[in-house]
């Protein structure tokens, strides 16, 4: 089969490329979805709190993929659920499996990657114990609960302080379930503060940081978790241990970009998001073949994948109709100190862009600061301020083009804390 735009993943960021690459004129696109439907991730998050930024409105989880869902019905769109995609080709062959075709290989003009990301797991993060039932990862314990319909557990730890994690510690309390604790071994939240606020404090649940689990006890089902706090090494301080009873553990400790199928593509990845390297128009280093969305870099807000999904299927739409982008000059995008990684890493200053829109994300909680881009002599090209930063909360900034173009090689994004002023 032949076709002008492979999408891989069937979730918000697949969903939007398709919808911007058919209203910019390409007619023949396949999504190709694992699930049994569309919408990927938001079908299990029944909160509300999603859209307000793409619809001006608050919707749940499965009403934002509703709405692009239903966009895409009046189109063309070929979509192929229950479909593995097994290797992606540097040619753009997408080989492909499911039980309705048997093995395919779809021939596309131009692929965009949205797989999305999956979670961080126990065997991960190695917590020392006995290996009973009751350890769930958050995701996994939400779809359980929200699509499958069971409860998980009746007493609940949760290790980590991502947003599904206190999600689901509110959705675990309204179930009937008492959650003991929420334990971070980081000395801040790595989820969103409106998460902690409705999550946590709005159902008085303590929030525990510089705190990890040491020790999971039980036979055939959790009965104990000790509970320690860490030093600035994140090592277990002796004579801190706590002991809760419980019978579940939920894990919130991180997500990882999906990116199996973009490695052994050949495609360049950066070591700092896990995610492909891009231009400024989502395009990895293959040309023709772009990412966005979770697979890129892991987004607070959907709408912002929304956006960035967007973006690449604009993108991937001009590629197929030979609008092709200079190869020279590159303008190359670093990170500096408190900045954890760029998006995008390199930007054709050849494009036709009049403002650069960068994301990033902090390593540390910084209170009133300035973000700086300045190029390879330390001259300053740009500033911008905040009143507060937090590696929980995804950054952007906007660069205008005629400040870029002031650039003397490559510029870096750093971020400095403000420093008081003393009186003489």
């Amino acid at each position: 089969m032949k076709y002008d735009l492979v999408i891989i993943g069937g979730g918000p960021a697949g969903l939007s490329a398709a919808k911007a690459a058919w209203d910019d004129g390409c007619r023949s696109i396949c999504i190709v979805e694992r699930d049994r439907e569309l919408g990927g991730i938001l079908n299990q998050c029944i909160h509300n709190g999603f859209g307000l930024h793409y619809f001006k409105e608050e919707l749940t989880g499965p009403e934002y993929a509703g709405r692009f869902i239903e966009m895409l019905k009046s189109t063309g769109v070929e979509v192929r659920i229950d479909t593995m995609v097994l290797e992606i080709k540097e040619n753009k062959e997408v080989h492909v499996i499911s039980a309705a075709g048997g093995y395919e290989v779809l021939e596309a003009g131009a692929v965009v990657l949205a797989m999305g990301c999956r979670e961080r797991t126990r065997g991960a993060i190695a917590i020392p114990g006995t290996r009973p039932a009751g350890v769930f990862t958050a995701g996994t314990a939400q779809r359980y609960l929200n699509i499958e319909g069971y409860m998980v557990g009746k007493k609940v730890v949760i290790l980590g302080s991502g947003d599904i994690g206190l999600i689901m510690a509110r959705r675990m309390t309204l179930e009937g379930a008492k959650v003991l604790a929420c334990v971070e071994v980081m000395p801040y939240s790595g989820g969103l503060t409106r998460n902690i606020v409705q999550c946590l404090n709005d159902f008085d649940i303590p929030l525990y940081l510089s705190h990890t689990i040491t020790d999971i006890r039980g036979k055939d089902r959790v009965e104990q978790v000790v509970v320690a706090e860490v030093g600035p090494d994140r090592r277990p301080i002796p004579g801190t241990e706590m002991t809760f009873d419980c019978d579940t553990v939920l894990l919130s400790v991180g997500l990882i970009p999906e990116n199996e199928l973009s490695r052994s593509a050949g495609i360049a990845m950066d070591p700092r998001t896990n995610g492909p390297v891009v231009y400024e128009n989502m395009e990895t280093s293959i040309p023709g073949i772009f990412a966005c969305g979770n697979v890129l870099h892991v987004h607070d807000l959907v709408d912002f994948v929304t956006a960035e999904a967007a973006r690449a299927g604009k993108a991937a739409a001009a590629s197929l109709s030979g609008s092709t982008l200079p190869a020279e000059p590159v303008l190359q995008i670093k990170n500096g100190p408190v900045v954890g990684y760029t998006v995008p890493q390199q930007v054709h200053m050849g494009a036709d862009f009049k403002v650069l829109e960068v994301f990033f994300r902090v390593r540390a909680v910084l209170d009133a600061c300035h973000i700086y881009v300045r190029d390879e002599e330390g001259t300053q090209i740009a500033k911008f301020s905040r009143e507060r930063v937090a590696p929980g909360e995804m950054e952007t900034i906007k660069i205008p083009r005629v400040l870029l173009e002031k650039a003397k090689g490559a510029i870096t994004v750093s971020v400095e804390e403000d420093q008081e002023e003393t009186k003489a």
